[in-house]
């Protein structure tokens, strides 16, 4: 079983990939969409879940997503078709790092994501290649709430804290504008879904050969969460604008 068929059936029950609420995402995109009639860009946008509840939320919005998942986007166009937006939604497969595109968009979103450009600073540096002047950018990442462990540190990467990670974005020329901490609760259940959703799946097909190792990697992953960054990592998206350069109004 290769990763990504790991995630979309981890994901099963909690499709926002990211510890967040439905009314967090549904208040982070009101903030980030305050008109309503915004080209919005996920990158890294999985099965276009952000896309989705944004399209379905704002009638007059389009939205372009790009992942390397075939198998995450084929959900994606279903579901759009499903919910009758799929008129209004583009998707790319393609790596996010090499997306190109004609004109720029008025929110960029990536959300737990930043790991495909190889972290914070370089995701920020692909969202303004594509940002409108005006533009936005809602980006969710990691940050160490107290010391890790090295093992935490070698799991999980060289995460910053709260106050380092926002002076990193101040620095690079982004002012915050809005902002939310995951919950405990939030963390939590985030976990207690990716982790039950897998072990669920193995326990239901019994017979399948991937039912033993979906399992396994179900328990692995719970261990690694339990016992090496439960109390460590928290999870915060910015709404951010350009303090200087491209995307000023």
């Amino acid at each position: 079983m290769d990763r990504q068929t790991i995630s979309r059936l981890a994901h099963a029950d909690h499709p926002i990939a990211a510890p967040l609420d439905d009314d967090s995402v549904r208040r982070l995109l009101a903030r980030g969409l305050p008109r309503g009639d915004e080209r919005v860009l996920d990158l890294g946008c999985g099965g276009g879940e952000w896309l989705l509840r944004a399209l379905t939320t704002y009638p007059r919005l389009r939205a372009e997503g790009v992942d390397i998942s075939e198998e995450a986007l084929a959900h994606a166009r279903r579901a759009a078709d499903r919910l009758g937006v799929g008129d209004r939604l583009t998707l790319h497969h393609q790596d996010a790092a090499r997306l190109v595109t004609d004109q720029g968009f008025d929110l960029v979103l990536c959300v737990g994501a930043t790991h495909a450009f190889g972290g914070l600073p370089a995701t920020l540096a692909a969202a303004r290649e594509h940002l409108a002047p005006g533009g936005r950018v809602l980006i969710g990442d990691g940050y160490w709430e107290r010391d890790p462990s090295p093992e935490a540190v070698d799991m999980l990467g060289d995460l910053a804290d709260l106050p380092a990670t926002l002076d990193l974005v101040t620095v690079d020329g982004w002012t915050p504008v809005h902002g939310h901490l995951s919950t405990r609760r939030e963390l939590d259940d985030y976990e207690w879904a990716w982790t039950g959703s897998l072990a669920a799946w193995a326990l239901d097909h019994p017979a399948d050969p991937d039912s033993a190792q979906a399992l396994e990697a179900a328990a692995a992953h719970r261990d690694q969460w339990l016992r090496v960054y439960r109390d460590v990592l928290g999870f915060v998206c910015l709404l951010l604008r350009p303090t200087t350069g491209t995307g000023t109004a």
